[in-house]
């Protein structure tokens, strides 16, 4: 019997819906289900160097531009819009047809607006319920429930009590989605081994703020003195490497190599993303963040972390590298205490069950 072809698609918006989709595929492929991965951007060059052997298909982009000032993002956003709609007319026939031409029996999108289908289960997996943008959070959060309830369910990666990780994007007061909470997910495993570097800096996220910070980094680090790792976050064709003093660059790092660095730094600076805040809780870091400027989402969980006792942060223009000296004073993340996700069980989804 030929195994039922499940659509998997993540947001191109940096790496981060990505990089939390490799469980999913993973898990769907250990469960006699057969993957097939669509994108656009560096997400889709990512999951291509992760899945060399899968079906990869190539997804409309929805082209969003950031602005380079963090106070303009709203009002960039708001200008887009009209080719966002149209990105997701798109996105949504070449989901059609695919159905039709792949024999697709189910999809899993990752806050991918176009990619859904009344004729086959679907599933959208979002940590925002609740999408923050000041003024207009109740408007761009009904908007968004809009789109997810085309979908059979809303899987959240997060614990569905108190302590979490989301806070009041993943858990909203009044909410009549069908959501399943399904713990927070890592392509990463925490390994007991010798630290190499006193600093690991992990660039990611949408252009040109992901080069703005990179630029004001190096200049910061040029006074620090301990064993740095700067991983930069730029997908190309082959990986580099690049050793100046106490610093060595790489332009992005493969699962395998990612995992061995986390495990090998002491300290981890990076931006407030949510997939990144998985990935530290689940190996257990210390960490600094600098949220992405006007980034709602990511401002509002370097709050959280912070308020809670567990992460610093700075603003982007503020942060200098004896902001570092502020890590001792918190706890840091810590896996959280949930039981293992049942893949089985939500994967009955596309059995029918």
């Amino acid at each position: 019997m030929q195994n039922k072809k499940i659509l998997v698609t993540p947001l191109n918006w940096g790496l981060g819906h990505a990089t939390r989709c490799i469980p999913v595929i993973e898990a769907l492929e250990y469960h006699g289900f057969e993957p097939i991965i669509a994108s656009d951007g560096v997400a889709l060059e990512l999951l291509k160097k992760e899945f060399p052997d899968k079906k990869i298909l190539e997804l409309p982009s929805y082209k969003i531009e950031y602005a380079k000032n963090g106070s303009l993002f709203k009002l960039k956003m708001f200008f887009q819009i009209p080719n966002m709609i149209k990105a997701v007319r798109n996105e949504n026939k070449t989901v059609k047809k695919w159905i039709k031409e792949y024999g697709i029996s189910g999809i899993i999108s990752d806050n991918r607006m176009g990619v859904y289908s009344r004729k086959i289960p679907s599933t959208f997996m979002t940590h925002q319920l609740n999408v923050l943008t000041g003024n207009t959070t109740w408007f761009t959060t009904q908007i968004h429930r809009i789109f997810i309830n085309k979908h059979k369910q809303c899987w959240v990666p997060d614990v569905a009590t108190s302590p979490n990780l989301t806070g009041k994007l993943g858990h909203p007061e009044n909410c009549s989605l069908k959501v399943k909470y399904i713990g927070p997910l890592s392509r990463l495993n925490k390994k007991c081994i010798p630290k190499k570097y006193d600093l690991m800096v992990i660039l990611s996220g949408p252009e040109p703020q992901r080069t703005m910070l990179e630029e004001r980094l190096k200049e910061e680090l040029k006074s620090y003195k301990g064993e740095t790792l700067f991983v930069r976050g730029v997908i190309d064709g082959e990986q580099t490497t690049v050793t100046e003093n106490n610093i060595t660059y790489y332009n992005f790092m493969g699962r395998e190599a990612l995992e061995q660095a986390f495990n090998e730094s002491e300290l981890i600076l990076c931006r407030s993303g949510y997939t990144t805040i998985m990935d530290l809780a689940k190996l257990g870091k210390k960490a600094f963040f600098i949220p992405t400027p006007g980034q709602y989402e990511q401002e509002y969980l370097a709050q959280k972390l912070k308020k809670s006792g567990l992460v610093p942060y700075a603003t982007q223009d503020e942060f200098t590298i004896k902001d570092l000296e502020q890590v001792e004073e918190y706890k840091g993340l810590k896996n959280m205490d949930t039981e293992e996700v049942t893949w089985k069980d939500l994967f009955s989804l596309f059995e029918g069950e």
